[in-house]
């Protein structure tokens, strides 16, 4: 390569000065939020149906309603609060994503020094022989060179600006991806508790389950011995207790397992147990629940702003890859000193010095440069089909959640009038049975529906309670009402 020296008149330093304020490429503008006007085809009521049991409460939708920070709190759960704080502290997917975002943040710093001069500062002591053409060797000497040099890039078509501007949108999407991580580790931990929960509520169903069929045995067995009934009918409840003795070994390791779901999201290893525990009773169900604009949904949502965060590094990249087919222009200069002594270093009639300047205009890469920019223009147009996907995602998560909250609502109270009726069913089959009105095979069926009716309302009732805290995370989690920035959290 060619270099080009020359003196920078007034004329162009001026355009040089023009070119300076331009960047290559196209200028990011933030996607515009879907015109839509709500999360579901249909109006959803105003509040869910209720039932009077446990979780049961009817739930009202407040449209524009903030999110709280600490959305979880609204459980009034002391030992959920407690275990989600020490989940934040000590989660290493968290440390993971704040180390990933201190380093974007630093990758901006180093590309952001590309905007000032290169200075560095070199000594050079050699000894040397020279032997002139056509003359005598003359003797070895010294020869000692300081000098410092100074080099700059001229930023004229923005190429550093646009790839200064794509490291900080990737530190964007580092921070919103720390968001990410932070909701779902508060969400897992609270869905892990309301399972943990609801699978303690169906070994409690189980067991009362158990207990009833016990005395049932007890009944058919004193009716067998005074001739009442065959022993086929008694062979029958023994081996209806049996089987529902066997469905409670499957609900036991699904709560050890759940155990140690909590455990891990907890920073703990399986063996250092919680000390909290978890049952339906010690979670209160929120009565009103936030309905974020829909036009609000893509500024709250940390996927949908990383995902926008990304779109902005790929249009940044168009421009970089557009800076590099145009002129690069360099500027350098040299001032030292050179002397036979050390000590005659800087002294009179030792100094020297350079100045240079450089246009680089690139001709031929075998097409390596065009095609570098077609690539750049489809990994743009790929990030915008991807953002748009993530926020019909993120829409589409609102709308489930909504629905859920809606027809497991709905379902509850079927559950809970099934669950009622199959009780006095039972009941009446047993006294039946007892006065000899019924056969065996009435009570039977009679406390089958029953242990199905107990279980299928012990998980009606934990689902109130994973679809509350399923909004939550749907609509983004509250993170923009946090006072202190999350990449302090676990310093």
């Amino acid at each position: 390569m060619n270099t080009i020296k020359f003196k920078l008149k007034t004329p162009a330093l001026a355009v040089l000065l023009a070119l300076a304020g331009c960047a290559a490429g196209p200028d990011f503008r933030q996607p515009d939020a879907p015109q839509v006007q709500g999360y579901t085809g249909q109006p959803l009521p105003e509040k869910t149906s209720s039932a009077a049991t446990l979780g049961g409460d009817a739930q009202r939708f407040v449209a524009g309603m903030d999110i709280p920070a600490q959305w979880w709190t609204l459980f009034n759960s002391p030992a959920l609060n407690a275990v989600i704080e020490e989940a934040i502290k000590a989660s290493p997917d968290l440390q993971s994503a704040q180390a990933a975002l201190r380093a974007a943040q630093e990758e901006v710093s180093v590309q952001r020094g590309e905007y000032l001069p290169s200075v560095n500062a070199s000594l050079a002591p050699t000894r040397q022989k020279e032997r002139p053409s056509g003359g005598e060797a003359t003797s070895p000497f010294n020869l000692h060179t300081a000098q410092v040099s100074v080099s700059y890039t001229l930023d004229a078509f923005g190429g550093n600006r646009r790839q200064v501007e794509g490291l900080q949108a990737q530190a964007e999407q580092q921070k919103f991806l720390l968001e990410a991580a932070y909701l779902t580790l508060t969400s897992n931990v609270v869905d892990a508790a309301v399972q943990e929960a609801g699978l303690r509520a169906q070994i409690s169903a189980t067991q009362q389950v158990l207990k009833v069929q016990a005395g049932l045995l007890e009944l058919l067995q004193r009716q067998y011995a005074l001739g009442d009934i065959a022993q086929a009918d008694v062979l029958t409840q023994q081996a209806a207790l049996a089987q529902t003795e066997a469905s409670l070994p499957p609900l036991q390791k699904s709560l050890a397992q759940q155990r140690n779901r909590l455990t891990a999201l907890a920073g703990r290893f399986p063996s250092q147990e919680l000390e909290q525990k978890f049952d339906l009773a010690s979670l209160s169900l929120p009565q009103q629940l936030p309905l974020s604009l829909p036009s609000s949904l893509v500024r709250q949502r940390p996927d949908v702003r990383a995902a926008e965060a990304q779109l902005h590094a790929a249009s940044a990249a168009v421009g970089v890859a557009t800076a590099n087919m145009l002129p690069q222009i360099t500027l350098s200069a040299n001032i030292g000193s050179a002397a036979a002594q050390m000590g005659d270093l800087f002294t009179s009639g030792t100094g020297l010095w350079s100045l240079v300047g450089g246009l680089t205009q690139p001709l031929f890469a075998g097409g390596a440069l065009r095609h570098k920019k077609r690539a750049s223009e489809a990994l743009l147009e790929q990030a915008a089909a991807e953002y748009k996907s993530t926020v019909i995602l993120a829409f589409q998560n609102v709308a489930d959640s909504l629905r859920a909250l809606q027809y497991d609502a709905d379902a509850l109270r079927a559950q809970d009038a099934a669950e009622r009726a199959a009780a006095r069913s039972l009941e009446i089959s047993r006294k039946s049975v007892q006065l000899g009105e019924a056969s065996p095979q009435t009570l039977l069926a009679a406390q089958g529906t029953y242990q199905q009716a107990v279980i299928s309302l012990a998980q009606a009732q934990a689902a109130r309670f994973a679809d509350t805290a399923a909004l939550f995370q749907a609509l983004g989690g509250g993170w923009w009402n946090r006072g202190e920035a999350l990449a302090a959290v676990s310093r």
